[in-house]
Parts: C-alpha cells; structure tokens; sequence
C-alpha cells in the first residue's frame, strides 16, 4: 500500500494508465479522445480513497470494437498483469458487451475497457489505487 500517495499523484498515474490504454487502439481507427479532467473519490476502506473517472476513445464508423478490446487484454496478459473478462447486458435486446478489467498490483486501482455508450466508442473507467487524504480536505465534489 503506498502510504504517502497524494490524490494529485492517483490521478496522474490512472489518468497516464488510461492514456496508455488508449495508445493501444489502432491510430487509423481512432476518431478522437476524450479524458475527463476531473472524478471523484471513492472509499476504498475506513480510512482511504481511490480518484475514479473514464477516457472515451471515439472510433470510426463500421471500426469492430470486440477485437480491439481483446487486444488489449492480450497486451497486458502478456505483461503479467491480472485481468479479468466479462460480458456485460447492454439493452433491453439483451446484446451483450466484451469487457476486460485491468487490475495492477495496486490496491483499489483497476481499469475496466468495453464499448462505450454508443457502438463506435471504447470506455476505459478507471479508479487509481488508494491513498490517505490529508486533514480536513473533504471528499466530495470534483477532484
């Protein structure tokens, strides 16, 4: 656990880590990116709080999302990092979605990657790993 990571220090690295991610995505196939600037804080136990916010790649019309997403997985697997797969219900047609979570060594820190909200987008939803906030700094609000 790392102790003496500030919140600034969490969102720097989930926001690289996402932006590495991103990087993974075929460049003739990325339309734009879209980081949020600021999350939220989440509790990770009594005591800590991980930054949590998402980057939306936006693709090309008629780009396969399943096959990039599997990429990614294989990319990290093949680091040794953990990863878990899934297939989440999208709509009421009971469609469903490819998706891998990214889990570092990290304690709280994962990052999920599937199809986004609308089918020519990649959602990476990212949460840092857990840190201390300092006395009197209030967990609410944007971060």
């Amino acid at each position: 656990m790392e102790a003496e990571l500030t919140w600034q220090e969490a969102k720097a690295r989930t926001q690289a880590m996402e932006r590495e991610i991103a990087a993974l995505i075929p460049e003739d196939a990325v339309f734009s990116i879209d980081q949020k600037k600021t999350g939220t804080l989440l509790s990770c136990n009594e005591t800590q709080h991980h930054w949590a916010a998402s980057t939306t790649v936006t693709v090309a019309d008629g780009t396969e999302i399943e096959p990039i997403v599997k990429a990614i997985e294989a990319h990290y697997r093949a680091n040794g990092t953990e990863i878990s797969v899934d297939r989440d219900e999208v709509d009421r047609n009971e469609n469903e979605i490819y998706r891998i979570q990214i889990d570092p060594p990290a304690p709280g820190e994962s990052h999920l990657v599937s199809e986004g909200f609308s089918p020519n987008e990649i959602r990476i939803a990212s949460g840092s790993a857990c840190f201390t906030l300092p006395e009197g700094i209030y967990p609410g609000g944007d971060f």
